[in-house]
């Protein structure tokens, strides 16, 4: 079960690294860059539907906020129900 536990922990915090490389690439680094175009492809597929959700709000983008909390919300969640189920 521990085991178990770390494994989410880790690829939570993975995520969230990547979710944050992600916007800083976004400011610092071309749309055709080869660094840039990998974070994209694999945190755009996890945006999109937020950004759909989400009202406009100008220039600012929430939606690697969102994500970020949503991540940390599936972190807790998963934790709490393993274990739940690992108690007697």
């Amino acid at each position: 079960m521990d085991a178990v536990v770390q494994f989410i922990l880790i690829l939570s915090r993975l995520l969230s690294l990547v979710v944050m490389l992600y916007v800083l690439a976004g400011y610092f680094l071309g749309q055709f860059h080869p660094v840039r175009r990998t974070l994209d492809s694999i945190i755009e597929p996890l945006i999109t539907p937020i950004r759909r959700l989400l009202p406009p709000s100008g220039p600012l983008d929430f939606s690697p906020l969102v994500l970020l909390f949503l991540v940390f919300l599936a972190e807790r969640v998963l934790i709490g129900v393993i274990v739940a189920l690992g108690k007697p």
